[in-house]
């Protein structure tokens, strides 16, 4: 025990040294395919967007995760490049993040299925909601668990405030600026009436492009539109009542999906892509999804002490 204890000491105050051990794979290892499921020539590369959307890094004690942005962009890659993958089955659970990561999916989404001529289909988890639905736009079919969320079409921007904790323990903040704006969203102090108009004008027009984009790919009726459009969350049975998904379903359901649209036969092999190999590995396994970034008290997600990083988001979150 002592000689692992000082193992464990060396690896982590020697991280410099020419020749290092992993022993936990992590964002430098390569992609390698795996069989799910099935047989023959013809694959479906199953692809899951698991948690918040972003393309930052998720960085623990022994070991890295790429950002969501970057697992499902190289998986992508790898489908695209496969002649034998003749379409990709993307699995969402993820209540959105970040404005520019999902437009950044929703772009690669798009040009993978341009470049490729390659069917997506999207089915929707637990929660596919702001940016999760946002990615799963380009689809060329959408599927709801009959207990999945999804919807809030809109957008949102997180503005923490320390100015009130300030104020108690007696510290300012002095700012010199080159234009009133300047600091515009600091939090050590309150927004004025016109940093408010402007924030509220970029949230309107970001939550405008993503309607817009859900009409373009929908086609909702003028009151489904309206109705999505409150930027509100609905169960996958109202979902499919919208219009904004186009059948409820399982994995398994999106699976045959996928066969349908590329007119595979029905034991078409489902592959992924891991960093390493899962014993008994299935669809439902989310060990090997990229998570996004978040600040660590040795290694452990501190997220839940903090409040939402500030910025403009495709996110719903309830709570904070």
């Amino acid at each position: 025990m002592k000689h692992i204890f000082t193992l464990c000491i060396l690896l982590l105050v020697l991280p410099g040294c020419a020749v290092q051990m992993k022993f936990f794979p992590d964002a430098t290892d390569p992609l390698q395919e795996y069989v799910l499921e099935g047989k023959g020539h013809n694959k479906i590369a199953y692809i899951t967007c698991t948690g918040i959307v972003s393309d930052s890094p998720s960085r623990g004690i022994v070991s890295t995760r790429p950002s969501m942005v970057d697992d499902v962009v190289s998986r992508l890659k790898l489908a695209e490049a496969d002649p034998a993958v003749k379409a990709v089955v993307l699995a969402i659970d993820s209540p959105g993040g970040s404005a520019t990561a999902s437009d950044v999916l929703y772009y690669e989404i798009n040009t993978f299925k341009a470049r490729s001529g390659k069917k997506v289909v999207a089915v929707m988890l637990d929660m596919a909601a702001s940016g999760g639905y946002y990615i799963a736009l380009p689809a060329d079919r959408i599927l709801a668990h009959p207990t999945t969320v999804t919807g809030s079409v809109g957008a949102v921007f997180y503005q923490p405030r320390v100015s009130g904790l300030m104020d108690k323990i007696g510290v300012e903040v002095e700012v010199a600026r080159s234009g009133r704006n300047k600091d515009m969203g600091s939090p050590f102090r309150q927004s004025t009436d016109e940093e408010r108009e402007i924030t509220q004008g970029i949230i309107d027009k970001l939550a405008g492009r993503f309607l817009m984009l859900t009409q373009q790919h929908r086609n909702l009726s003028d009151k489904a539109l309206a109705e999505v459009g409150t930027a509100r969350v609905f169960t996958g049975p109202e979902a499919l009542s919208l219009g904004l998904v186009d059948q409820i379903g399982y994995l398994a359901d999106g699976f045959a999906a996928a066969r349908e649209l590329a007119g595979l036969p029905e034991a078409s092999q489902v592959v992924v892509y891991r960093r390493e190999l899962y014993p008994n590995d299935n669809p439902y396994n989310t060990q090997a999804s990229a998570q996004p970034y978040a600040p660590s008290l040795l290694g452990v997600d501190a997220n839940w002490l903090l409040p939402p990083r500030s910025g403009f988001n495709y996110l719903w979150l309830p709570g904070q």
